[in-house]
């Protein structure tokens, strides 16, 4: 097998001098890797396929996944009706919003409604780029572990330059084959384009994904139009508060950053589950789609470090924060315009505490527990806040990370606000 980094297999029909630097013998590697439990095979065509340069995590394959997941799932296009439906439930979900933020509302979409493909199509370069720290921590990781290899002492020998691409293009296929199931999740889920509580767009319209709506709905005995005003409330409110936090996405990716950077491997750990996994039968190295599975699995879970505990501490704080503004907002703009709230507020409440695909998808890919009880403490936070120095000043906390409470500071609102100010000038919230 020979690829666009010049390694491989020995030929046995070969008749060069073995010793020759130019023409390395990959014998030893190769025995690293299966000890490992890892397909050399399938790591040099993962490796020769997509290179050692550019992005880490394909956004072929992550779509590819996600489409696939889709289309099991089923697909409907977006009707006229459709888009009508999305933009008058949006406008009266503006309307109120207007009382109850002080972020104002974006311009009109020229297309209120998405399909799920939509939704997949326009995130998934976001996706990726979110997520791309951590399969890179874990191709470091895995890296340095088969460098020590399974005897003490570092492996010697021409044959370490090819294990950290071997394994950069390895571990980017498998988070993105593992991001493209989530996300595919995601998209037969979410009920608007914001509804995942990320940002993920340069410019965070609000739309409405009407096959998921009609989904959500299903044995509420809800009417359809206050199920669909009151997730446009939520969809319009998330959009206002992304587009006015410029700073959100890259401190989200910065706390996946730090998690990544601190992955690492226990070498006797994973020797002795590899060989029970082996005799199992769990992890078979003949099978290409083995490690694959033993990982998402959770097989090979790294250990954890304390940086690595405050970096999803801070992602885990400014999910909820997000989520607990997106629904302290939500409640305040509805009021008593809406009969079905509580009952709509509360099935929310049931699909949340079954851990949402979000929560899945972090669970999942960083072993973070996103707590339902966390949002709905910082829910209270806002209502707090709010009652303390108003709706325009409880906003503008948002200006920046530095304004923000940590998790021991929610429960005394008033002694964090005191020990916290922030600048009169109120330009960045409009």
């Amino acid at each position: 097998m020979s690829g666009n980094f010049g390694f491989g297999p020995n030929d046995p029909n070969d008749s060069s001098d073995p010793n020759d630097p130019n023409n390395p013998n990959f014998n030893e590697l190769f025995a690293q890797l299966s000890n490992f439990g890892l397909n050399p095979a399938t790591l040099f065509a993962a490796a020769n396929s997509a290179g050692s340069v550019g992005p880490l995590i394909s956004t072929d394959i992550l779509r590819d996944v996600a489409r696939k997941f889709i289309s099991s799932q089923g697909e409907l296009p977006i009707g006229s009706q459709d888009i009508a439906d999305a933009q008058v439930a949006l406008d009266i979900a503006n309307t109120w919003l207007d009382e109850a933020t002080n972020f104002p509302a974006l311009s009109r979409s020229n297309l209120p409604a998405w399909s799920r493909r939509d939704w997949l199509d326009s995130s998934v370069a976001n996706w990726a780029k979110m997520i791309e720290p951590l399969a890179d921590g874990m191709a470091s990781a895995l890296t340095n572990v088969l460098k020590q290899g399974p005897t003490e002492g570092p492996t010697e020998g021409p044959e370490l330059a090819a294990i950290a691409p071997i394994m950069r293009a390895f571990m980017g296929s498998l988070i993105a084959s593992q991001l493209g199931t989530s996300v595919g999740q995601l998209a037969v889920s979410i009920t608007g384009s914001n509804d995942v509580a990320i940002p993920l767009f340069t410019q965070s319209e609000a739309r409405l994904i009407p096959q998921n709506i009609t989904a959500w709905a299903q044995g509420l005995d809800i009417p359809s139009d206050e199920v669909r005003i009151f997730l446009a409330i939520r969809e319009a409110a998330a959009s206002r508060l992304f587009s006015h936090t410029p700073w959100l996405s890259n401190y989200i990716q910065g706390a996946i950053t730090a998690y990544g950077a601190g992955i690492k491997i226990d070498i006797d750990s994973i020797q002795e589950q590899a060989e029970r996994a082996l005799e199992t039968g769990e992890l078979d190295i003949n099978n290409p789609e083995s490690i694959s599975v033993a990982i998402s699995a959770g097989l090979f879970k790294p250990e954890q470090s304390p940086s690595q505990d405050a970096a999803l501490a801070k992602l885990e704080m400014a999910l909820a924060l997000i989520e607990g503004w997106i629904d302290y907002v939500t409640t305040k703009a509805v009021g008593d315009r809406l009969p079905s709230y509580p009952a709509l507020s509360e099935t929310l409440r049931r699909r949340r505490a079954l851990k949402s695909p979000t929560q899945q998808l972090f669970a999942t890919l960083l072993g973070l527990e996103v707590s339902p009880r966390k949002a709905r403490e910082c829910a209270q936070f806002w209502f707090e806040v709010e009652s303390e120095i108003g709706l325009a000043n409880r906003d503008q906390r948002w200006e920046d990370p530095a304004f923000l409470p940590r998790a021991e500071e929610l429960a005394d609102v008033k002694k964090f606000l005191d020990s916290t100010s922030v600048p009169d000038d109120l330009s960045g919230l409009i």
